[in-house]
């Protein structure tokens, strides 16, 4: 079974600057700093685009998990999709999409996920949660990072 969620954030920035803000190793890194993330294999800083892959090592749930994900779509500066090819997940698909609106950008995530264990029960309580969470936080790091 796959568990779906998304999460909108409004940003004053444009698409173009949200996008690459998004696509960067270092800016994904800096905002997850309380999980103590790291980029271990693949693309490991700066920008990542259309068909490479990032390997990422963090504490989650008090347990070092490793997965690597790909950019398996970009279509700068609408929309990005990344997708596990190994890890904790049966599956995790996450799409970036960027809208124009008003005067800045609705930054939408659309996440899905099949839990390892626990199936949809751990998927609901547990993991959806967690990561809407956690990609707020990151939004709102983003978000800073453009302010500065």
């Amino acid at each position: 079974m796959t568990a779906h969620f998304e999460l909108v954030t409004h940003s004053r920035h444009s698409p173009e600057r949200l996008c690459e803000v998004s696509l960067s190793i270092d800016a994904h890194l800096s905002s997850m700093t309380r999980s103590g993330e790291r980029a271990v294999a693949g693309v490991t800083s700066g920008q990542i685009t259309c068909g490479e892959s990032v390997t990422w090592r963090a504490r989650h749930f008090g347990v070092m998990w490793t997965m690597t994900s790909r950019i398996e779509v970009l279509e700068a500066p609408h929309r990005f999709v990344d997708a596990q090819v190994a890890g904790p997940f049966r599956s995790f698909r996450h799409e970036h999409i960027f809208e124009p609106e008003g005067g800045g950008t609705r930054m939408l995530d659309r996440v899905a996920l099949s839990a390892p264990l626990g199936g949809r029960l751990v998927e609901r309580a547990v993991l959806m949660p967690y990561l809407r969470r956690l990609i707020r936080m990151r939004n709102r790091h983003l978000l800073t990072l453009l302010e500065a």
